[in-house]
This record gives structure tokens, sequence and C-alpha cells, in this order.
């Protein structure tokens, strides 16, 4: 594992097999952003109550900010255009997580939506738990303008994981029927959440190149952090029945939210806006 500290875009240029890594990871961090706040952005109006809703609607707007960053260093890398990178790629070109595009519930934002808050509860506690020892460990890469952004992000992710924390541990300890469904969905991500785990076919390479920290340990770590909060803990590494998202695999949930997210953008693609 090389110590070395690329500082540049164009000096990761330099080295295919970094490049090839670098952008890898780059696209999880991007994509898992991107479409968990879509997800959020369909709850506007929608929460339990109008200061959640407000909660919500920042937390998802933070995190639409660091995906937004995380295309820029892809655009760096020479990739694309970030605005083109977020718009134009076609699902199986993604690199998200199959359950994080998981629609909110039956219905549509614009059609009788009845979305389900203990899957909003649980999907974001468990990503957000995720992406902090994604970000941590970030900070320590070898490639500086990613450390930089970790760093900037996680002023405002740790605000995310904590406000999803209180709610799961408040719901944990509530109604009968609130356990239950806090129960069905926790279940539910532990045949579906593994591919959030995953570094993807790079996985090697990443850690190879120090970019982040290996697989199984950011699983191990990962499993510690959510157990010490849940009652209903996770008897192993969750499994991936959806398909792996880290490697090109998709649903119709995923097609569904780009089309939503995309209609103004491909309306015009030559529009500044």
């Amino acid at each position: 594992m090389s110590n070395e500290i690329i500082k540049t875009a164009e000096e990761a240029r330099q080295n295919p097999a970094y490049k090839a890594a670098l952008v890898e990871l780059l696209y999880q961090f991007a994509d898992d952003d991107l479409i968990i706040s879509f997800r959020g952005s369909e709850w506007l109006g929608l929460a339990p109550h109008i200061e959640e809703d407000v909660a919500f609607s920042s937390i998802t707007q933070n995190t639409m900010g660091h995906a937004t960053m995380f295309f820029g260093l892809l655009e760096e890398l020479g990739e694309g255009d970030s605005d083109t990178l977020a718009h134009e790629r076609t699902a199986g070109a993604r690199r998200s997580s199959t359950y994080l595009e998981k629609v909110n519930g039956p219905g549509s934002y614009i059609g009788e939506p009845d979305y389900d808050w203990a899957l909003a509860v649980v999907r974001n506690f468990l990503y957000e738990s995720l992406k902090r020892i994604k970000l941590e460990a970030a900070t320590n890469s070898s490639y500086e303008p990613l450390r930089q952004i970790a760093r900037k992000a996680l002023l405002e992710q740790t605000y995310h994981l904590a406000h999803w924390r209180l709610w799961i541990e408040q719901l944990q300890d509530s109604t009968i029927e609130a356990k239950g469904k806090i129960r069905m969905r926790l279940e539910e991500a532990s045949r579906e959440f593994g591919d959030a785990l995953s570094l993807g076919s790079k996985a090697e390479e990443i850690h190879r190149f120090n970019l982040l920290i290996d697989e199984e340990t950011l699983k191990n770590r990962w499993l510690e952090k959510v157990n010490g909060v849940l009652k209903e803990k996770f008897d192993s590494i969750p499994k991936m029945v959806l398909g792996d998202g880290r490697r090109g695999e998709y649903n119709e949930d995923l097609e569904q939210a780009i089309g939503i997210f995309t209609e103004v953008y491909m309306s015009d693609t030559e529009a500044v806006w």
C-alpha cells in the first residue's frame, strides 16, 4: 500500500491504474449521495411534522451539495462535465447502491404518495452511518483533493447522522406499531443493504493505492457502529438481493428516479441554470 500523496488531478492522471481506482470510488460517493438526496427530496411537505420537514430538506440539500463536490472531482479528472455526469449517464453506468434507489413507497410525489417513514429513517440511518466511516477514512486518502472534500463534508454530515440516530433511537422505544415497522425495515435491509458496503470491482486497487480503507474493515466498522445503536441488531453483513449497484446492476426504481430528476435538465441541455 502506497503512502504517496497525490496532490492534483493532473498528477493522478499520470498513473492510469491509480486514476481508474480513484474514479470508481468517486462515482460511488457521488452516485450514492445523488440518489439518496433525490429520494429525500420527495419527502418535501410530507414529513411527519413541520420541523422535520425543514430538517430533512436541509439534510437533503447538503447531501446534494456533497454529490456535486464529488462530481466536480470527477470533472477535474477528465470524466466530463459534472452536470452531464449527474444527468446524462444511463442507469447501467451508475454505481449507486440498489437499496438507496428504492422508491419511498406506493404512489408518486404528485400522485397520492403513500410513503413509509420507517423506510426513510432506517435507510438514512444505515447510510449516514456508512458515509461517516467512509468520509473519516477519506480524510487520510492518498488523493489530496478527496481529503479536502471529505473534511468539508464531515462538518455537515455529523449533524445528518445525529439526526437519523435520534429518530431510530426514539422509534425503537415508541409504540408497538412503530417498533414493528422499524423491525420490518431492518429485516428488509439485512437482505438488501449489502451492495452499499461494497467497493466494487476496484476494491483491491482502492485499498492498495490508499484511497480508502479495505472493504472488510469498512464492513466490520459499519456493523459495529450500527449495532451499537440498534436493539434489533444485525447478525451478519447484509446481503444484496436487489443486485449489486457497484457493478452496474439496477432495477426499475433507478430508471424511475432518473426520469424524474433529469426531466427539466433534458428539456434543454444547453441551458445555463
